[in-house]
């Protein structure tokens, strides 16, 4: 059938076009988000909390099992090829990528002197070039979103200093400055890029370094005791954080780092007597 090229009389005023308003409870109804490590701790507890306000999610990680209605995609943020897969197979499932949360990431303990070249390169590989790499894979489908947002998982470890953490802490330094310079980069092209900075976070990663302790009860409450709050932060008090720093309401925050720690980076308290 062919439109009528007559003009309309009626008086009835044209549609609003402009999108409506997000659903209550569901300020990402409509979005679609991707979440590299994705089938675990902070990543998980993420893409739950997005897809519980609406989103459709896809989780990317070596062992993608996830529940409904969270689609999981195997990808490792080593390997470039692997990574562009993945988020190709996403952007397709959901129709596009909105929302993207740089999660994946791993450990390491030990002075400068400790670890050899190949664990720096090892860490640096999955910690900053991984971001890298995921982030220039989903750039073409986040230039096309109208709520485009990046929010990595950075650490409290890049902005204090921690014992025994040398490596680590080196990772995290990167991926802050790294968060800031894509920010100023992204800005132009409508795409926002924070970080959230957790401290020591209750997660089965955590759960598994304690389990190797010597004495796991006594690591456990000492990693309690150097958090102001004096208990493990909660993976899904990291997911609102993110879920904040991603949402529509956030339009006029880009290149921050918003801490998750229970005060570790900026209080000190004194010690009861």
């Amino acid at each position: 059938m062919t439109a009528d090229p007559t003009p309309s009389t009626d008086p009835t005023p044209p549609a609003d076009p402009s999108p409506a308003p997000p659903e209550a409870g569901r300020p990402f109804a409509g979005l679609t988000a991707l979440v590299t490590g994705g089938a675990s701790g902070i990543g998980l507890a993420t893409a739950t909390l997005l897809s519980e306000r609406g989103a459709r999610v896809a989780c990317l990680d070596l062992n993608p099992e996830v529940p409904q209605p969270l689609l999981g995609l195997s990808a490792d943020v080593t390997d470039d090829a692997s990574v562009r897969r993945a988020v190709s197979a996403a952007a397709e499932a959901l129709g596009g990528v909105d929302i993207l949360v740089n999660n994946a990431g791993i450990g390491a303990a030990g002075t400068i002197e400790d670890n050899p070249d190949e664990e720096w390169h090892r860490v640096l590989d999955v910690n900053l070039l991984g971001v890298v790499r995921v982030t220039r894979a989903a750039l073409p489908w986040l230039r096309r979103s109208p709520a485009a947002a990046i929010v990595n998982t950075c650490s409290v470890a890049a902005t204090t200093g921690l014992p025994d953490r040398a490596l680590y802490s080196a990772t995290k330094g990167a991926l802050l400055a790294l968060t800031r310079a894509t920010a100023a980069d992204l800005l132009p092209q409508g795409i926002r890029v924070n970080c959230v900075n957790p401290g020591t976070v209750d997660t089965p990663w955590v759960g598994r370094l304690l389990a190797a302790a010597d004495d796991p009860a006594a690591e456990r409450a000492a990693l309690e005791a150097r958090q102001p709050t004096g208990r493990l932060v909660a993976a899904v008090e990291v997911a609102e954080a993110i879920a904040q720093l991603a949402g529509p309401g956030a339009g006029a925050v880009t290149g921050t780092a918003l801490p998750v720690d229970g005060g570790m980076h900026s209080l000190r308290l004194r010690t009861p007597r």
